[in-house]
C-alpha cells in the first residue's frame, strides 16, 4: 500500500477537482454541440477525464499506481 503524505493528498485533491471540472465541462459541451463529430469527440474527452478521476480515486483507496 502506498503511504501518501499530506502534501500528496493536497495535490491529489487538486488533480481530482481539475479532472472532475474538465469532465463536467466536456459533457456540457458534448450535449450542446450540434455537430455530431464534435459532440462525439467531446464525449470521448469527457470519458478520458472521468477515467483519470477514477484512477486517482483508486490510488487514494489504496490501489496500485
Amino acid at each position: 500500500m502506498i503511504q501518501l503524505t499530506t502534501k500528496d493528498l493536497e495535490v491529489m485533491s487538486h488533480l481530482m477537482l481539475g479532472e472532475q471540472m474538465a469532465c463536467k465541462k466536456a459533457r456540457m459541451y458534448a450535449n450542446t454541440l450540434t455537430d455530431v463529430d464534435l459532440s462525439a469527440k467531446m464525449h470521448e474527452i469527457a470519458n478520458q477525464h472521468e477515467g483519470r478521476f477514477s484512477h486517482l480515486l483508486t490510488i487514494l483507496n489504496g490501489g496500485s499506481v
